[in-house]
């Protein structure tokens, strides 16, 4: 082999490993930006001219977030939630914002152990905050992400591209929203949440199913109790672990229930919506599909949910 075609050899990308793909349905996806990147480094090299790969992005530290390369933010504070769960900010200059649709996710990459890997997150913060934007991650004793995101502290600079996806909504276009999340699954309906209460002219209902294993595991309870005091709000637990609602605090007795989230209790919860409901659904793919069998035993069409 020619030393000019080795040199043209390390300058190939390299195709993606399987665990460097969030599963998020990310357009582009990393696989989408290799794709690209591998079509500019064969032009280039048909061409012998090594400065076509000079259109190449590389990751920034500018803090503009960017669907298709990795941009640098800082983390400001770490606060957990629960013995598992964790609240992260991240630090925007000035007061710029991130400028997020509604349920849009972004891509957080990390390493371990030489291996790269990258895992969708939904911002809880409003898709309009300036200065900053927060996200809520579980860390898995196995998970490969959670031992990179295990080590962060405060002034860390950790890689985020995007944003992707997001729930195409507008106000009062649907009479009520029926939102069934499961754990950190409640992520991407906070935002849309603060959207529908910081808009007086926004007259959608909402009822809100949050699935915990215990009280104590529920996530952000000053936000939510705060929610929940607007007029048009309704907030249910479910708890699949507590067996008695009696050692909960009274503020939460009336609007919680004990077991899991099944087909029955969904049939309640339906009929206690005071319009027909438009239904979002965010949790593990086993949860998505649990709901999803539930709500069409309801009654409940295909075309009037839609799951992030």
């Amino acid at each position: 082999m020619s030393g000019n075609e080795h040199d043209w050899l390390a300058l190939k990308p390299q195709e993606p490993s399987p665990s460097q793909c969030c599963g998020g349905g990310c357009k582009p996806c990393i696989y989408d930006v290799y794709e690209k990147e591998l079509a500019q480094w064969e032009r280039a090299k048909a061409k012998q001219d090594k400065s076509l790969l000079m259109e190449k992005k590389e990751q920034g530290n500018n803090s503009e977030l960017n669907p298709d390369t990795f941009t640098a933010f800082s983390i400001s504070s770490v606060e957990q939630l629960t013995e598992d769960t964790y609240q992260y900010r991240f630090e925007l200059p000035g007061n710029s914002s991130l400028c997020l649709s509604l349920g849009q996710h972004i891509v957080l990459r990390g390493a371990v152990n030489g291996l790269e890997v990258q895992r969708a997150y939904t911002p809880i913060s409003p898709g309009n905050a300036e200065g900053y934007f927060e996200v809520l991650i579980k860390c898995y004793e196995a998970g490969l992400m959670s031992q990179y995101i295990r080590t962060w502290k405060k002034g860390d600079m950790v890689f985020w591209r995007g944003p992707f996806g997001g729930f195409p909504y507008r106000p009062n276009k649907h009479g009520e929203l029926l939102m069934l999340a499961s754990g950190t699954g409640l992520a991407p309906m906070l935002p849309i949440l603060q959207s529908i209460t910081d808009d007086e002219e926004d007259e959608t209902f909402v009822t809100l199913v949050c699935c915990f294993p215990t009280f104590d595991k529920i996530y952000l309870k000053p936000l939510l109790q705060d929610l929940a005091r607007y007029w048009n709000i309704r907030i249910f637990y479910v708890l699949s672990q507590e067996t008695s609602l009696e050692k909960l605090p009274w503020s939460y007795q009336e609007n919680t229930y004990t077991g899991r989230l099944n087909e029955g209790l969904m049939k309640t919860i339906i009929n206690s919506c005071r319009r027909r409901p438009f239904v979002l659904i965010c949790g593990s793919s086993a949860f998505n599909e649990d709901m999803s069998r539930y709500l069409k035993a309801a009654g409940i069409e295909e075309d009037s949910c839609f799951v992030f």
